[in-house]
């Protein structure tokens, strides 16, 4: 059962997906990452802020061995992209010959990751692929390729699951949508 719309600051948001809804995409990903990473000891770098949530439960579904590390890039402003990547807290491990599994929570624009790729390839990496909750394929600028994708969404703004708005809403257990 989805909860009522809720406020945030000056935003009304209404439910768009469920907590059922999240958690069977979420085992759903980790079956096919189970999968391709088998016999692989992956390294999930998630990215902060936005991501914690869905990381959280992506990793407790994967079985077998892993490791897992913490970015923060930021180029949000209230609802929107500032298309500006500032990097707040960046990678402390070698990647060179690891299998590199880069964590998002949705993938709108594509620009923190066509910025971020290239620096993480350039670390030599056995191999890179993305996997992202939410893909908005109307809003691509960048060509990205994400190689696991959980929902794809038309282009509004939602918040939940991690995703917030000005800070607020990264608790809730299901998605909202911006209330048009």
């Amino acid at each position: 059962m989805s909860s009522p719309q809720i406020q945030l600051k000056d935003k009304t948001f209404i439910p768009y997906l469920n907590k059922q809804q999240i958690h069977e995409t979420v085992k759903r990903l980790a079956s096919q990452l189970n999968e391709e990473y088998h016999d692989k000891k992956p390294l999930f770098v998630c990215i902060l802020s936005g991501s914690f949530m869905f990381c959280s439960d992506l990793v407790k579904n994967f079985c077998g061995d892993c490791e897992i590390t913490f970015v923060r890039l930021s180029s949000y402003s209230g609802t929107q992209s500032t298309g500006n990547i500032t990097t707040l807290m960046g990678l402390v491990e070698s990647l060179t010959d690891r299998h590199v599994i880069i964590v998002e929570d949705i993938v709108d624009t594509g620009n923190t990751l066509s910025k971020f790729l290239p620096e993480v390839q350039a670390l030599q990496p056995a191999s890179l692929k993305v996997c992202s909750l939410l893909v908005k394929p109307e809003a691509l600028q960048d060509r990205i390729k994400v190689d696991f994708v959980g929902f794809s969404i038309p282009n509004d703004f939602i918040v939940g699951y991690g995703l917030d708005y000005d800070g607020l809403g990264r608790n809730l257990q299901e998605i909202y949508v911006i209330k048009p």
